[in-house]
């Protein structure tokens, strides 16, 4: 048994604990919170900093961390499809060394779960040895072409069928995005997520898909054309592209709703009113990467979203670190505060992948990975953590 304590331990619901001793067993689970009084002080661990439960990454890449600089930024998104198309194949022991790599760093950056998108079965196997437990969403697409739905549907779920179920791990199917997903598609999908799951979706990220959607015009129609894949058969809807893809998924399953970058608060709303089981995953550096901005997260203050964090992945971002992209909303959002941002890397993350009956929060029971947090702590009426470039994240268990 560890008998660790820190100068504060942030549960991640919410609470501050001071002199206080997490009694910890060999396999990390929390066996028991205690006073310092209760504890024979010399058998303490005693850190300067911040305690808090390990961090959740809602949406990554992992199979695209061997393109790491590759892709310029500040292109937009279609430009930036279009450059993961063209330098995506590599040879294959480089992918698979950047994918031990990305998994390792993410591990040593405090993250004890990860939402991964897969279009193959590249990173089949480092999850299945990974201290990571994983959620993957096998991602499917057929490029709004109901006629190719079957063929792209066989396609992907032979990648569904092998992907990783060990240990924590987790699979199901999901949709790319509403640009690229037909109604077809969007049906075999639903029909393959029987059980209870998490689907995830890439949503509102840049300023012509909801253009494609609303009015269908448009950067999009040329990126079709690009590929010659005729958009004969697409109609559009006259609103948001999120209402086409909350009209053809299933609200019984948790869905989270990826990067959001022009999400208003009425979509948010429809949402809502749409599914209870709806999260949001915002990738603040991803954002900033590929289009130069970000979500304004007032709006979902404002609806009491289910607001969660990812990275993305290393071809539109710098690093996958969780604590990164938190400070990167504090910097440019400050109103955001230190324990609400805390929610959405621990507890909302886990809740959302379905695994925060072990993850998410420093609660007897769980095993939830401890992090030892670098933050600044400034003493007023009461007490306010800040996140900046010098907060720094160390995993103790």
């Amino acid at each position: 048994m560890r008998y660790i304590t820190a100068d504060y331990i942030h549960t991640g619901n919410g609470e501050i604990l001071t002199d206080t001793v997490l009694l910890v067993d060999e396999k990390g689970t929390i066996k028991d919170i205690k006073s310092v009084q209760e504890v024979d002080s010399a058998s303490i661990e005693k850190h300067k900093g911040s305690i808090i439960p390990g961090l959740v990454n809602t949406h990554c890449h992992l199979e695209l961390s061997h393109m790491k600089g590759k892709v310029a930024t500040g292109t937009s998104l279609i430009p930036f499809i279009s450059s993961v198309v063209t330098f995506r194949e590599s040879p294959q022991e480089e992918i698979n060394q950047a994918i031990v790599e990305a998994d390792e760093y993410m591990y040593e950056q405090g993250i004890v779960a990860v939402g991964d998108i897969s279009n193959k079965l590249d990173t089949k196997d480092q999850k299945e040895k990974s201290k990571i437990n994983y959620y993957t969403f096998v991602e499917m697409f057929d490029f709004l072409q109901d006629n190719w739905s079957q063929k792209e549907f066989d396609k992907y779920n032979e990648v569904y069928a092998g992907q990783a179920r060990s240990g924590g791990n987790k699979v199901s199917c999901a949709p790319h995005a509403p640009y690229t997903v037909s109604k077809s598609l969007f049906q075999k999908i639903n029909q393959a997520n029987t059980k209870a799951c998490t689907v995830s979706i890439h949503n509102q990220e840049t300023p012509p898909e909801n253009e494609l959607f609303v009015s269908g015009k448009g950067s999009f129609l040329d990126f079709y054309k690009g590929f010659n894949i005729p958009l004969d058969t697409f109609k559009h809807t006259g609103k948001p592209s999120i209402e086409y893809a909350m009209h053809n998924m299933d609200p019984n399953q948790k869905t989270l709703f990826v990067h959001n970058t022009l999400t208003t608060v009425e979509d948010i709303k429809a949402a809502h009113a749409w599914s209870d089981k709806t999260y949001w995953a915002t990738c603040p550096n991803a954002n900033l990467y590929i289009e130069n901005r970000l979500p304004n997260y007032q709006h979902f203050l404002d609806t009491d979203a289910k607001m969660t964090i990812g990275t993305d992945s290393l071809t539109s971002n710098w690093q996958l670190s969780v604590l990164e992209e938190m400070i990167t909303i504090s910097k440019y959002q400050s109103y955001v505060d230190f324990s609400t941002l805390l929610k959405w890397a621990t507890i909302n993350g886990a809740e959302a992948l379905g695994m925060d009956k072990e993850l998410g929060s420093i609660v007897v029971g769980k095993t939830p990975g401890i992090n030892l947090l670098q933050v600044d702590t400034i003493k007023k009426d009461e007490l306010v953590f800040q996140l900046n470039s010098s907060s720094s994240i160390k995993r103790i268990i």
